[in-house]
């Protein structure tokens, strides 16, 4: 704190309608014009304080802009809300990590993005390396053993309460860095991952995803939807769709760059043209098949969730349902109306048959064929009354 010249308090409240973060401050004209300098600030008479509007900057944006200028941010009138919960997650005190250390770090990184990972795993396998690297202290990389490795998980999983498939991605992060620094006592080949957890996948039935759509008034977020359904599209396939890649005359979609770097072709179902013509002619979208309101790039998965949240509510629907149910319900739906394994493995994408096999346990196209042992009982019970006498539950025999 030695090192911020000024000091601000961070407050919120509503003006015009509008959610604000207030800048508040004892009176020094240096500070005011510093304040001012930031795009974005508005000064409100009426609350008698500088502002800016949540809508247009995010509080970890303000925190950096403001640090920036040599102020420093005491936010802990927002303790009790939800954006200062996200802000103390983002906002992370530096990591305990000698410069040499971190150079190594910096080299791991150009390691995975040399083996063509994606984006999104380098960054999380740089976290957990550097969260060991932490760990670990003093010790020299050099002398790092799975000894070290057991210790570090064992901390993880207990004190940050790791799912299964996070304390996989942890191991693999490992293994990994232990491939790159060969000089190191880790035996890789001894870091053993926990097996896979085999959930089933949560289900619409189809005439849930009627009603899911039917509840769905905005004409955007029910176009969305039908197109997560119809398609099987993840969330992130549905909000990088382009406009060119949809060929309404082929009635094809092209999923380009998908999960594991692969290319695709889907099929577009007819029902859904009209919805999507009239959806374009209203909303006349310039790049992608659906775009932010405010800057025309690519729209919010965090709105898809909540928009589709609200809907399965209106609808009535009792299960957990997010963008992805959408996806089991679409692949399941196929093998309920006899498509193949092999082409619903191609429609989703997936590398391996494995994955698409999950979806046999619960499509009920063979199961409605096996007879429960409580209707045989009853059937013979019903067969062997000579009086034709009803056979029930509540009762044995009624007349």
């Amino acid at each position: 704190m030695n090192s911020f010249l000024y000091r601000v308090r961070l407050i919120e409240f509503v003006h015009r309608g509008d959610g604000c973060m207030g800048i508040s401050f004892d009176f020094d004209s240096k500070l005011k014009e510093l304040i001012k300098r930031i795009q974005g600030v508005k000064w409100s008479a009426s609350n008698n304080t500088f502002y800016v509007l949540k809508r247009q900057m995010t509080l970890h944006q303000l925190y950096k802009l403001l640090n920036k200028l040599g102020i420093y941010v005491d936010y802990s009138g927002l303790k009790k809300t939800t954006v200062a919960k996200k802000i103390k997650n983002k906002i992370k005190t530096p990591r305990n990590i000698s410069d040499e250390k971190k150079e190594v770090i910096r080299s791991f990184v150009s390691y995975l993005q040399g083996l063509r990972l994606s984006k999104n795993t380098v960054k999380v396998y740089f976290t957990f390396v550097a969260d060991f690297v932490e760990f670990i202290g003093d010790k020299s990389l050099d002398h790092i053993n799975n000894i070290d490795v057991r210790l570090f998980i064992e901390h993880q999983v207990v004190h940050k309460k790791y799912a299964i498939s996070t304390h996989r991605q942890l191991v693999s992060a490992i293994k990994h860095f232990g491939a790159f620094l060969p000089d190191s006592n880790l035996i890789v080949e001894n870091l053993t991952r926990p097996s896979k957890s085999r959930h089933l996948p949560t289900v619409l039935s189809k005439e849930e995803v009627i009603d899911l759509l039917q509840s769905t008034k905005n004409l955007k977020h029910r176009t969305i939807l039908a197109m997560l359904y119809s398609a099987g599209l993840r969330i992130s396939e549905v909000i990088n769709l382009k406009l060119q890649d949809i060929d309404v005359d082929r009635r094809q979609l092209f999923i380009k760059n998908a999960k594991g770097r692969k290319d695709r072709v889907v099929i577009l179902a007819e029902s859904f043209i009209p919805l999507y013509e009239n959806y374009y002619m209203t909303y006349l979208p310039k790049i992608f098949f659906i775009e932010n309101p405010n800057s025309g790039g690519v729209y919010s998965a965090g709105s898809i969730r909540k928009f589709l949240k609200n809907s399965s509510r209106l609808a009535g629907i009792k299960k957990h349902v997010t963008p992805h149910t959408l996806r089991h319900s679409y692949a399941t739906h196929l093998i309920e109306n006899g498509v193949g394994l092999r082409y619903v493995q191609d429609l989703l994408g997936h590398s391996k048959p494995e994955t698409t096999m999950i979806y046999t346990h619960v499509a009920k196209k063979d199961l409605l064929k096996i007879q429960s042992p409580l209707d045989t009982v009853f059937t013979a019970l019903a067969e062997g009354d000579k009086n034709h006498q009803k056979v029930r539950l509540s009762r044995n025999i009624i007349g």
